[in-house]
């Protein structure tokens, strides 16, 4: 298998120096490309270098939708540190079950009825002897 730099691939540091809208036309560029050497390759023509450069190109439109979606929750992350709520994809995944339960506070919060009986009959102290 040939090495996919000496075809001049794109690196995420570079494009993470770019705007959103030249990574959104960079990644339309990359997808047109990829629908005409898929239709080569279903054609026949264009050999083994076309089969080649569509493996680069699906990397390549990973690599872009990588950076996008990485600036797209930072920009999230920043407008959304002094609100109340934080946006549910950057919230964490965990179980369906942590998630759900009682947070701590709640937790650890009586009823009328059981703050009244700790105080009527409170722990027992017993004194040891030695």
């Amino acid at each position: 298998r040939r090495n996919p730099g000496s075809m001049g691939r794109i690196k995420a540091h570079e494009l993470r120096e770019k705007k959103t809208s030249d990574l959104l036309t960079q990644l339309d560029g990359f997808r047109n490309e990829l629908s005409q050497l898929r239709v080569s390759k279903v054609s026949g023509q264009g050999g083994p270098s076309k089969l080649s450069k569509i493996r680069m190109i699906r990397k390549s439109i990973a690599r872009v939708l990588t950076v996008y979606n990485e600036k797209r929750r930072n920009a999230l992350k920043k407008a959304s540190l002094k609100k109340k709520y934080i946006p549910l994809d950057l919230r964490k995944k965990q179980t369906r079950a942590i998630r759900q339960s009682l947070s701590l506070h709640w937790k650890s919060k009586k009823t009328a009825k059981q703050e009244k009986k700790d105080a009527y009959f409170p722990m027992r102290k017993y004194a040891l002897k030695a």
